[in-house]
């Protein structure tokens, strides 16, 4: 059993019912849950599993063509599933959880933010509180796991120094969508680069020159509010040194260059020996901390498969041929390529509220676009990665902006003015796309 050539393809938008299915009985009861009938102690885009929502359009996909037999669809999804990319970012995906899970046990997150707190003069701590969300969740790989560290705090700051708390919190969120779109150990990297086939150290590198504008122009007017105003009393934060040093030591070698899976294990040694010897960790806790960390990655992993699948046949009906043509009505040359990958990324994002399961879907369209309207794939991957991005920072369903405000104990939407950075980000992604020849 052969795939067919792309050629002989003909576009079938039929064949995009399994995401659009998808989309309604995920977002839908995502609303519904949140918004109309929310439940106690429960976000409502969690309460309908992921997982569930991808299973029921997989099995909408199997049923489209019904000339084709049971085993050539699982042909297909095999062809999909068993990618080389797609197999290398399982792999990653482990290791990135047992890395999370260990260093989030050892103490290394809570010390380095509190180290760096503990270094900026009370007058900056906005500005402070932007830079070391940047620097934590590019050491850490996770936007969700840095403001779960960092909002405690800012909303003490914000009681203490009498600053507006939605302001603080985010300034965090800001900085934790920095580091999880440039860090060489997010789920979203991962995920960006291995669908593109490119590596990530040439993803940083197309990605920085859109990142570090925007982070810069919101670095600077933080500092000129921070010069308006009164400082803030941090107050007195316990940290350690040596569970600290891990992070930048991981963080060093992933910016020179140094293969992922290298970086990882010596990321999880460390923190493991820096654990020990600190005495925040014991043996039995190091190995319940990185099994608890993988186990995290489960449903990241399940639903990269259900979409691989899902996408494959997806392909194979004539889907992708009937997004490329709606793309063909309207771009103009390479910009409209980029523009195109761009908008479906975003799309994917809100209707998904998780960046890296946009990245998933979206990514192997874009990869067609990429090829049709001549955009190099590291730049198809920062498109990718930095527009997912984006729009996790702002939309008040998504999981960052609903775990700061359960923290602050104020509304999603209140945060959502204060987001300077990825309001700064669109432009710059903007900019960077019309620049592009």
């Amino acid at each position: 059993m052969e795939t067919n050539n792309n050629s002989k393809i003909k576009p079938n938008a039929k064949a995009l019912l399994p995401i659009a299915l998808f989309l309604v009985f995920y977002l839908g009861n995502g609303i519904y849950f949140e918004y109309v009938k929310p439940l106690d102690g429960q976000m409502g885009f969690y309460v309908v599993s992921v997982v569930l929502a991808f299973s029921i359009a997989l099995i909408v996909a199997f049923l489209q063509n019904r000339k084709r037999s049971f085993e050539e669809n699982i042909h297909f999804c095999a062809k999909g599933i068993g990618d080389d990319n797609i197999t290398i970012m399982l792999f990653i995906f482990l290791m990135a959880g047992a890395f999370s899970g260990i260093a989030s046990a050892a103490g290394g997150a809570s010390s380095t933010a509190n180290m760096l707190l503990d270094l900026i003069p009370g007058r900056f701590v906005i500005p402070g509180f932007f830079l070391i969300a940047c620097i934590i969740s590019m050491a850490m790989g996770t936007s969700v796991g840095t403001i779960s560290v960092l909002a405690p705090v800012a909303c003490a700051v914000s009681a203490n120094g009498n600053i507006d708390l939605p302001l603080c919190l985010g300034v965090v969120v800001g900085g934790a969508m920095f580091g999880d779109n440039l860090s060489f150990i997010s789920d979203t990297t991962i995920a960006a680069t291995k669908t593109q086939g490119v590596e990530m150290k040439d993803k940083f590198r197309t990605n920085i020159k859109v990142a570090l504008p925007a982070a810069i122009v919101t670095f600077v007017v933080l500092i000129v509010y921070a010069i308006t105003k009164n400082g803030a009393d941090v107050g007195k934060l316990e940290y350690s040194v040596l569970q600290a040093l891990p992070y930048f030591i991981v963080l060093i070698l992933s910016i020179i260059g140094i293969n992922v899976f290298i970086v990882l294990m010596t990321g999880i040694v460390l923190f493991v020996g820096a654990g020990i010897i600190s005495g925040s960790l014991e043996y039995a806790t190091a190995l319940n901390s990185m099994g608890n960390g993988m186990a995290g990655m489960f449903e990241t992993m399940i639903v990269t498969i259900l979409v691989a699948s899902i996408a494959s046949l997806m392909k194979e009906n004539g889907g992708f041929e009937a997004i490329l043509a709606m793309i063909r009505k309207r771009a103009k040359g390479k910009r409209g390529g980029m523009f195109g990958i761009a908008v479906l990324t975003t799309f994917m994002d809100v209707a998904t509220a998780n960046n890296t399961v946009a990245i998933v879907i979206a990514a192997p369209i874009a990869k067609e676009i990429s090829t049709e309207y001549d955009v190099s794939p590291k730049k198809t991957a920062s498109l990718l990665d930095t527009c997912s991005c984006v729009m996790q920072g702002i939309i008040p369903y998504g999981a960052q902006l609903l775990v700061a405000a359960n923290i602050g104990e104020i509304t999603s939407v209140s945060i959502i003015p204060y987001l300077i950075y990825p309001f700064v980000l669109i432009v710059m992604v903007a900019i960077s796309i019309i620049r592009d020849r």
